[in-house]
């Protein structure tokens, strides 16, 4: 064993002892989608007086954490997003009307002195139209005691009756305490008792005693409570109370005939404050507990299930160096679940199923390494098994790195440009390829190794599965396929593909879901079978005639609309049980018409960026003909797969975006694969003709694409049978996504590079690496590690 080998090997026992203890000592940090919530996201409103900047928004902020604290949820999350936004998040609150309404409400809680009984706004015109001069129909004039003050509050008490009021003599910031009480003895049921602070109070004290100047049973004796410009409570002051005299703060309690739900929400009004600025409800998703566990249940199984079917095959396919490179798969999720547990990463649903994806890709470093020795072997049969496999990861490492470099761009745009759980799903992804570098190119490396020096392994070459060919490159070689003697013709089935894709777009239409439309998509689960007419029915005749309802999952009802509040959710909820008997909501998503008109503006930017980013990547990297080709078949990859969905009336949703951002970043990496093979080739034979030397090129990665292809399409393949509704749309399109762009690597980003090439003037590559190396120097030779440089 080589020095560099032990050092890898202890590096993988070290990073894989650390990383079993954080799995078996920490537990994950679960997204609502996940543990079962609510989520809501909150605009701050600008208001005449107070712009909703960053500072405002933070104050906001504070006096809901207050409320949110008050109403009793376990381990709230409230944080802000951007300049003027909230998350709110809400474990296991499946109702969320009475959290909206004690979140969203201002609270702006005044004291007034009642000046007397109010009247109606005088009409301003007369019974025939004609505008009134404020004169009664006798001409006679009205006395001035009685004609009411225009600017005066006149708002009705608990009763009914008007009331006009001062002008406000105490606000709700000179409340410091509020507490809901049961008062048995003074028989008032329900109250709210009230704390000032020091200078309140003595503002408190003044007021009342005003009114306790004013005989009992005048209005003038009464002291109105005003919220948001509603009178609350209006009591008269006790007649023990002299005049001048006032109320203490500690005596002070607000009655109304309260229940003990309305005095709690009242006191936590009252303690938390006015809020800076208004805020609007923008969106709202609460998941059922249910429907997160199935999700974990169904993940857990496909990656099981998954993982084992690749193990399985890169087993059979590089038999002893394959169930290695198995063993560093099963050390690769290990290393990056301790990742996202200890860096304390929120496990989002579309994040779980990143996890579960990468578990697939991640054998794809090893399958470079492995057909590059393979290749190192069929032209040298003589040269050690050990001094292959180095090779091969020499030979491998630029297209190691180019390919998840592309992936790392992928997971950055929708960390950045993402929002919500998909950006979770850009966290899982980025850790999760760095993971499966460390697997492959140290765990898998030390393990290979150490068998490599072993002779048994060496002599018996059909035992470790990379001396000999394998099956798919023996029948390129015999066969040997002109692929590319006339490239316009797949050029050619290419936009014929895309053809198709943009009329499934155009007739069809795409079905943008409720995230990018806006309006409020409801998933409902009813304990007897419920048909959708019969279901719509009901939904009609309470009052929601334009509600679409179609199935979801198994047996399950879904319900979307336009515009739809928490009390309307629930009036549709009760419609639903009386055909559906128990309903339970096992999901529910409410996006604001202004954020889904900027989530849809958000998505077709990100992918504007991601085309504008990877083309630049590949321009740094390749020649440009190569960047421009690779860009333009991950184009053809993202219309098929849209134009797909169009066809299959699946819904667009953010979800889908996560997904086909990834499809960008695999069908990347395929083309990237093939021109660094191109670009080697080429760069060796600077004579051969282009075409040629792309014809080897793809013959030689062929295998490299159907391997780790089929390692992604074990685990996509039991998201789809196994995930539910939830995840079955996401792996679809991911499905589709590798199939096309494993097409398009060979032919449309070829092709395509042959077609721009032809009136390209830039001199065939220098040997060696690439841009990095001057032309006409090629990049020295290293030495085989066991040679020791001695000749005779």
């Amino acid at each position: 064993m080589t020095r560099a080998t032990a050092v890898r090997a202890v590096l993988a026992v070290a990073v894989l002892l650390v990383s079993v203890f954080i799995t078996l000592t920490m537990s994950p940090r679960l997204g609502l989608d996940l543990q079962g919530g609510t989520r809501i996201v909150l605009q701050a409103r600008d208001t005449a007086t107070v712009e909703a900047d960053r500072e405002t928004t933070d104050r906001t902020l504070e006096v809901l954490r207050q409320r949110i604290d008050s109403l009793g949820v376990s381990e709230p999350t409230l944080t802000r997003s951007g300049e003027d936004r909230i998350i709110v998040e809400l474990p296991d609150v499946q109702d969320p009307r009475q959290a909206a309404e004690v979140i969203g409400r201002t609270a702006q809680l005044t004291f007034h002195a009642v000046e007397g009984p109010g009247t109606e706004k005088p009409e301003e015109k007369t019974p025939d139209g004609e505008p009134s001069d404020g004169k009664p129909s006798d001409g006679k004039t009205p006395d001035p005691d009685t004609v009411p003050d225009p600017d005066r509050l006149t708002l009705p008490d608990e009763q009914g009756r008007l009331l006009a009021l001062g002008e406000p003599r105490l606000s709700g910031a000179g409340v410091e305490d509020a507490k809901a009480a049961f008062d048995a003895q003074g028989g008032a049921g329900w109250a709210v008792s009230l704390e000032f602070r020091k200078g309140a109070g003595q503002d408190w004290k003044k007021l009342t005693g005003e009114a306790a100047c004013h005989p009992a049973g005048d209005d003038r004796r009464r002291v109105a409570i005003v919220l948001d410009e509603k009178v609350i409570s209006s009591p008269q002051v006790d007649p023990s109370v002299g005049c001048r005299a006032g109320l203490p703060s500690g005596a002070t309690q607000i009655t109304g005939s309260f229940s003990a739900d309305e005095a709690r929400d009242l006191a936590l009004l009252v303690k938390g404050g006015a809020l800076p600025v208004p805020v609007e409800i923008v969106e709202q998703r609460t998941v059922g507990p249910t429907l997160g566990a199935a999700a974990i249940d169904a993940s857990a199984q496909a990656a099981l299930i998954g993982a084992a079917a690749t193990a399985l095959f890169i087993t059979v396919v590089y038999r002893l160096f394959g169930a290695l490179a198995a063993v560093a798969l099963g050390a690769y999720g290990v290393i990056s679940y301790a990742a996202l547990v200890a860096l304390g990463v929120t496990l989002t649903l579309p994040g779980l199923a990143g996890f579960v994806l990468a578990i697939g890709m991640a054998v794809d470093a090893n399958v470079l390494v492995f057909e590059r020795a393979r290749e190192e072997c069929a032209d040298r049969p003589k040269r050690s098994l050990r001094s292959a496999l180095t090779t091969g990861f020499q030979k491998a490492w630029s297209a190691v790195a180019d390919s998840n470099a592309t992936t790392l761009i992928a997971a950055g745009l929708l960390f950045f440009l993402g929002s919500g759980p998909v950006k979770g799903f850009g966290v899982t992804l980025a850790i999760g390829v760095a993971a499966s570098m460390f697997s492959a190119l140290v765990i898998a490396r030390a393990l290979t190794e150490i068998a490599a020096n072993s002779r048994f392994v060496g002599d018996y070459r059909n035992v470790n599965g990379i001396a000999r060919p394998g099956a798919v490159r023996t029948w390129l070689a015999r066969k040997d396929p002109k692929l590319f003697r006339n490239p316009a013709r797949w050029l050619v089935v290419s936009a014929a593909l895309v053809a198709v894709a943009v009329a499934g777009i155009v007739v069809r239409g795409v079905d943008l879901g409720v995230e990018f439309t806006g309006g409020r998509l409801v998933e409902y689960s009813t304990s007897r079978p419920v048909d959708v007419e019969t279901a719509r029915d009901s939904i009609a005749a309470a009052g929601f005639g334009d509600a679409e309802v179609t199935t979801a999952g198994d047996g399950d009802l879904s319900v979307r609309t336009g515009k739809l509040d928490n009390d309307g959710e629930h009036a549709l909820r009760t419609a639903l049980a009386e055909e559906g008997g128990e309903t339970t909501k096992v999901r529910d998503e409410l996006i604001g018409p202004s954020l889904g008109d900027e989530l849809r503006r958000n998505a077709l930017i990100a992918l504007g960026v991601a085309v504008a980013v990877q083309l630049a990547y590949l321009a740094v990297r390749f020649r440009w003909t190569f960047a421009v080709a690779s860009v333009v078949a991950m184009a053809h990859d993202v219309i098929l797969v849209v134009g797909a969905f169009a066809w299959l009336g699946r819904p667009v949703d953010g979800i889908f975006l996560a997904a086909l951002l990834t499809v960008i970043g695999y069908s990347v990496n395929d083309s990237v694969v093939v021109f660094d093979r191109v670009r080697e080739l080429w760069g060796a034979n600077r004579r051969t003709p282009l075409d040629t030397i792309a014809r080897r090129a793809v013959l030689q990665t062929v295998p490299r694409t159907v391997n780790t292809g089929m390692g992604a399409l074990f685990i996509l393949v039991a998201l789809a049978v196994l995930g539910g509704a939830s995840l079955a749309d996401f792996a679809l399109a991911l499905l589709i996504g590798i199939v096309v762009g494993t097409w398009s690597s060979v032919f449309t980003a070829v092709p395509g590079a042959l077609a721009l090439e032809r009136s390209a003037k830039a001199p065939p590559p220098a040997p060696g690496k690439g841009k990095g190396t001057p032309r006409g120097k090629a990049r020295a030779t290293r030495r085989d590690p066991l040679d020791n440089g001695a000749r005779v």
